[in-house]
């Protein structure tokens, strides 16, 4: 999960599935080649399943696995910690 975005991603798909555009939403400030690596990566880590529905336009949405769950309560300690620490800047 190492990356600046990776832990971002697998923070928002804890709330539940979502779809591309949705969970780019999510991180506004990455770019879209970095999102797609970490999208790809994250897959092929077995942290995070895409299903594609064959409609027009093709839907894709992304989903944490099994795996990507058990790092839930890591990733909300993170999230606290760094909120913590912001309020003292």
């Amino acid at each position: 999960i190492g990356g600046r975005g990776k832990p971002l991603i697998l923070y928002h798909l804890g709330n539940g599935p979502l779809r591309y555009g949705e969970l780019k939403r999510t991180i506004p400030a990455i770019t879209q080649k970095m999102f797609i690596q970490h999208l790809r990566e994250l897959e092929s880590d077995l942290q995070v399943t895409r299903k594609v529905k064959h409609v027009t336009p093709p839907q894709v949405t992304y989903g944490l696995t099994a795996a990507g769950k058990a790092l839930a309560p890591v990733l909300e300690e993170m999230a606290l910690w760094g909120k913590s620490y912001r309020k003292r800047l």
